[in-house]
């Protein structure tokens, strides 16, 4: 086993002692280290996606320009390297800078503190994904279990008397859910991947996901298949349906296609168009919200001018 790498914790020393105000003040900061990137894990099963979007454009563009503002916190591992906490996106965008270190705060965490202080710390973000806060709220209830407070995950999704509300309350404070959402987020995690990217991209709304997280990992796909087959997503009361008949252990894929292809209420048959393809034959002096107008009349003198032509053609 590698020998775990010396650090300065900072500790108070004999000097401290005859320190004044000031001093004392400025030892109670912490010490920030250049870490090589080489020698930084991700944070094992990390919830929070590192996306390489505009948003991580301008940010490796702010640190070629100003460098880390903020430094990341890293916890020492047995083996001497070193496991990011917080600042996943700092990291990368010091890499894709072309920073071979990145500034960092190193903590002494158990394992389970580690985690409640990477959730916390992310939670903060303007923007969350269902997936995200999912895996996080999920792993932040274990953290506290195993630290001996009380995590009761097996209540109804809607809501009831539920076990464990001061550690449910806990995990939703800082992204505002109340502790009924934090088990809802929960149960996406039963999700199969497709199916929680899809509640991810807005395709599958949050209430009917939660529904479908009681199917088992068969009928997901199942229903997978038959989403992609009808061009279709369930609707609260279509989930709600596959729920119970998969309770009662008769969902089978035929059943799923029968409640899937169901037309929904207010459904009705919709085509869409590209703006960019419409535009070059609509006037700018057309407002947008005359559009639809403009296209109506423009096929009706179409539909006019080709009776005319076959008229003409059987004469």
């Amino acid at each position: 086993m590698s020998r775990k790498k010396d650090i300065d914790l900072d500790l108070t020393g004999f000097a401290e002692l005859f320190m004044n105000d000031e001093g004392r003040a400025e030892s109670r900061l912490p010490r920030i280290y250049d870490i090589p990137l080489s020698e930084i894990d991700d944070f094992p099963n990390h919830p929070f996606k590192v996306k390489m979007d505009e948003d991580m454009n301008q940010l490796v563009q702010s640190v070629k320009e100003r460098g880390i503002i903020t430094p990341v916190t890293l916890r020492q591992k047995e083996d001497g390297r070193y496991e990011i906490v917080s600042g996943h996106r700092r990291r990368k965008a010091c890499e894709l800078a072309g920073l071979e270190c990145v500034p960092a705060e190193i903590k002494e965490l158990s394992r389970d503190e580690a985690i409640i202080l990477m959730v916390e710390s992310n939670l903060q973000r303007s923007i969350i994904l269902p997936s995200e806060k999912a895996f996080s709220y999920k792993m932040r209830l274990e953290a506290m279990k195993r630290q001996g407070q009380r995590t009761d995950l097996t209540s109804d999704p809607v809501g009831g008397k539920l076990a464990g509300k001061e550690s449910a309350e806990i995990v939703g404070e800082l992204a505002g859910d109340s502790k009924n959402q934090v088990r809802r987020y929960i149960r996406l995690t039963e999700l199969i991947p497709e199916l929680l990217d899809m509640v991810d991209e807005n395709k599958i709304a949050f209430r009917p996901a939660v529904e479908l997280s009681y199917l088992t990992e068969t009928e997901q796909h199942n229903l997978l298949n038959s989403i992609s087959y009808n061009d279709a997503t369930p609707s609260l009361p279509q989930a709600i349906r596959l729920k119970e008949f998969s309770k009662a252990g008769k969902l089978s894929a035929e059943v799923i296609e029968a409640i899937l292809g169901e037309e929904k209420p207010n459904q009705h048959e919709k085509i869409s168009f590209k703006a960019e393809r419409l535009r070059p034959y609509i006037p700018s002096s057309v407002p947008l919200e005359k559009t639809e107008d403009y296209i109506i009349k423009a096929l009706e003198y179409y539909q006019r001018a080709r009776e005319r032509q076959k008229r003409e053609q059987a004469r």
